[in-house]
């Protein structure tokens, strides 16, 4: 981990959410000593976001400048090993230009071979330059492939290769089956369109509080952390949207000023959700009493002497009578007004 790298990634502006946590959980792996090497698997766990979601920020990062991906191949077993990502701030960074391909292949060409190598991984004429760090690495021999029509690499005629080009992971990646799908997997949609609605609502908070939501924010606005901040007034004090953007406004009635970040704003957030726990308390103890006044008015208890002969009269019938419908004490009611007798109360049961 370094410091410096992260504070770096906290800086750059004009990104998305998401994209700007995977900067800074790529600085976050950088050694100052080593570099930056993570593994997509790694990466995407500490993003909490699928593979193909990981590539696509990453495909940004590269655009806006401020990554850059080498491609690292073994060259004695062709497997593909963790990327080296190259950080803007480290020095002597470059940026990849429009179609410049990934990987360390930017050394000369001789004049005697005017022919670029095939884009995908050991295809082409000439053996394709990779970085590695096993020094292990050693010619390939030409092998022509299927792709543009050149042959196979796999020694199967009828077989192609894999190819290896702008990225490695399929739309599928994170499914592990690889058959087709009969219904199409909606778990990317509806993250991408919870994203976007929080991006909304943010913003009217933004414009409810006094604040440009185009224009430039105070540090304490800026980035995931605060709206990781504002996530939590919903998950953990129970508050709705609407309830968050109510409480902003009423704030500014007492603090014309807009807050300098979030945490000024927990105590409002804290004391609407006290007002909430309040109201359903009090429609709990109204719901409450007026269940004992709709028992009040349905009239006074039966009598003993009802209740017995009720009773009675179920044992000297010939319905059925379950074994618990009649308590001892009732029991003894009846025995006590000579309204049954035990033998009568062995018959059916109930002692």
């Amino acid at each position: 981990m370094s410091h410096a790298a992260t504070n770096w990634a906290i800086q750059r502006r004009g990104l998305k959410p998401t994209t700007k946590i995977v900067l800074w959980h790529l600085c976050d792996r950088f050694n100052p000593d080593y570099g930056c090497f993570p593994s997509q698997e790694r990466l995407a766990h500490d993003c909490e976001i699928g593979r193909a979601t990981l590539n696509r920020h990453l495909d940004d990062l590269e655009a806006h400048g401020l990554i850059r991906r080498i491609r690292n191949v073994d060259a004695r077993t062709g497997q593909q090993r963790p990327t080296r990502y190259l950080l803007g701030f480290e020095p002597g960074f470059t940026p990849s230009g429009p179609g410049e391909p990934e990987g360390d292949d930017n050394a000369p060409r001789d004049a005697d071979d005017p022919e670029p190598p095939c884009p995908d991984m050991r295809h082409g004429d000439r053996p394709e330059k990779t970085w590695t760090g096993n020094d292990l690495s050693a010619p390939i021999p030409p092998e022509p492939c299927l792709d543009l029509g050149h042959g196979s690499v796999s020694h199967f005629d009828a077989n192609p290769c894999l190819k290896n080009g702008d990225s490695r992971v399929s739309k599928w990646d994170t499914n592990l089956v690889r058959e087709p799908l009969r219904e199409p997997v909606k778990e990317e949609e509806d993250a991408r369109g919870r994203e976007i609605a929080f991006d909304d609502f943010f913003g009217e908070l933004l414009q409810a509080l006094g604040f440009d939501a185009d224009g430039a924010l105070p540090a304490w606005w800026q980035g995931w952390p605060a709206r990781l901040h504002v996530q939590r007034w919903i998950e953990n004090l129970g508050l709705s949207e609407d309830q968050v953007i109510e409480v902003a406004r009423e704030t500014r009635h007492t603090h014309p000023a807009p807050p300098d970040g979030p945490k000024a704003l927990d105590r409002a957030m804290e004391r609407a959700a006290r007002r909430d726990a309040e109201a359903a308390n009090h429609a709990t103890a109204s719901d409450r009493a007026a269940r004992r006044q709709r028992k009040r008015d349905a009239g006074p208890r039966p009598s003993d002497d009802r209740l017995a002969a009720f009773y009675a009269d179920m044992v000297n019938s010939d319905r059925f009578l379950p074994a618990n419908a009649i308590s001892s004490a009732m029991c003894g009611l009846m025995l006590a007004r000579k309204l049954v007798t035990p033998e009568q109360l062995r018959l059916r049961g109930v002692l």
